[in-house]
C-alpha cells in the first residue's frame, strides 16, 4: 500500500482529513426536491429562453433553462461565441409591497476586429409579476437590420412541484 508520508507521522491528521471528508460529503446530501425544508416559502423558478436572432429575425439557437433558486440568490448564464462571451446573473427579489423585482447584472466581452476586446456592464432592476414574460437584451438594442442579436426571456414563477424543471 503507498501512503503518504506526511500521515505516516500525523496519523491523527489523516484520521481527521477523513472525518472531515465524510462531513462535507453528508451534509451536501441534497433533499428530494433540491429545497431545504426552510427555505420553501421563499423558492421560486426562473425560466430562461435564451436565444440568438439572425436579421430577418431568423432564429440560429436557443437554449431553454429552469432554475430552482431562493429570493435573494442568483442565477447566472454564460453565453459563449465566436467573438463574444456573456456572463449575466439574474436575482429574484420580492419588495415590500409584495412585488416581484429581477435584477439583471451582465458582463460582456466583445472582440471587435481591428480594434481588440471591449468590455461592457450592464445593471438594470425589472420590476415584474409571476408568470409575466420579460425580455432583456445583454448587448443592448441592435443599431440596424442586418445585425444579430441576443434576446434572453426570462420568467418568475413561485415555487411548487407542478413548476419544477425535468
Amino acid at each position: 500500500m503507498n501512503r503518504c508520508p506526511c500521515l505516516q507521522k500525523f496519523p491523527l491528521l489523516g484520521g481527521l482529513l477523513f472525518l472531515a471528508a465524510g462531513v462535507v460529503v453528508f451534509a451536501q446530501e441534497p433533499p428530494p426536491d433540491g429545497i431545504m425544508p426552510g427555505l420553501r416559502e421563499r423558492a421560486v423558478v426562473l425560466n430562461i429562453v435564451a436565444r440568438i436572432v439572425a436579421p430577418g429575425d431568423e432564429e440560429i439557437w436557443n437554449s431553454n433553462n429552469s432554475k430552482v433558486t431562493i429570493l435573494g440568490k442568483p442565477v447566472s448564464l454564460k453565453l459563449i461565441g465566436e467573438n463574444v462571451v456573456v456572463y449575466v446573473q439574474f436575482t429574484p427579489y420580492q419588495q415590500e409591497n409584495g412585488r416581484s423585482l429581477l435584477v439583471a447584472q451582465g458582463q460582456i466581452w466583445i472582440n471587435v476586429p481591428n480594434e481588440g476586446v471591449r468590455y461592457q456592464t450592464t445593471l438594470q432592476s425589472i420590476p415584474m409579476e409571476f408568470g409575466e414574460q420579460i425580455y432583456f437584451f445583454p448587448l443592448g438594442k441592435v443599431g440596424s437590420a442586418n445585425e444579430a442579436r441576443i434576446e434572453i426571456q426570462l420568467e418568475l414563477l413561485p415555487y411548487t412541484e407542478s413548476v419544477l424543471p425535468g
